[in-house]
């Protein structure tokens, strides 16, 4: 289905419910920019992080499209978590059309979670809605779950500390979702409703935070103006 959720007036905050996750495919395609080239990217380096058994986590797993990327490539225990139930449902009928036994998708809060021991940690688009008091503490949690040379794949939408700047990339991407066919009413209905709970760092803030909690090593896979994938290394 096509994304025209905020066409009409919105009486309150962004949240992954029924009606978002109806048109939720549609949504992230023409609203994260490159974005079938970034699950791509995410899904290659994880399996060069996995053999034949290993384990992967998805936090935020949505409708399950990075799973299902990772599916094709590596035989591994792949599981997806998120909070909200619709998403969960849709990713499990996704599952059984793939016939993918190996994939579990499962209504848990991943803040929440007891992770088990695993090679790869996937959070895309996703540690942007954790709230900063509790964002440093999970990034600490999954350094703590992940394997010696274990990888983490975040991917943000990120501010800039130069205001200037930040309103240029701002507007830069209003013109892409403008390109991708959002009128400008959706464009700013969409925004007053994601206020204060979609919060992005900078880039410096995210690196610290990564660093912070142990990764040797933090490097940027993928950027486009104020998008970002990052890889860290354990």
């Amino acid at each position: 289905m096509r994304d025209e959720i905020f066409k009409e007036k919105i009486q309150k905050q962004f949240e992954f419910d029924e009606s978002v996750v109806s048109v939720f495919d549609d949504m992230i395609d023409r609203s994260v920019p490159f974005y079938r080239e970034q699950v791509s990217l995410i899904a290659h380096f994880a399996s060069l992080a996995l053999n034949e058994g290993g384990r992967v986590y998805d936090l935020g797993s949505s409708t399950g499209n990075v799973l299902f990327e990772i599916y094709k490539s590596v035989p591994c225990e792949l599981i997806g978590l998120d909070s909200s139930l619709a998403m969960v449902e849709r990713a499990r009928l996704k599952a059984k059309a793939y016939g993918a036994d190996n994939i579990s998708f499962l209504h848990q809060d991943f803040l929440d979670y007891d992770f088990l021991e695993c090679d790869v940690m996937i959070a895309s688009w996703t540690m942007q809605f954790v709230r900063p008091l509790m964002r440093e503490k999970m990034i600490q949690r999954i350094y703590e779950s992940l394997k010696s040379d274990g990888i983490f794949l975040m991917s943000e939408k990120m501010v800039s500390a130069d205001k200037k700047l930040d309103r240029l990339m701002i507007e830069r991407y209003y013109q892409y979702k403008s390109a991708q066919g959002y009128s400008q009413i959706e464009i700013a209905q969409k925004r007053e409703a994601l206020e204060n709970v979609l919060v992005p760092y900078t880039q410096e803030e995210n690196f610290a935070m990564l660093k912070n909690a142990g990764f040797r090593s933090v490097e940027i896979l993928f950027k486009w103006v104020n998008f970002a994938l990052l890889i860290a290394r354990k």
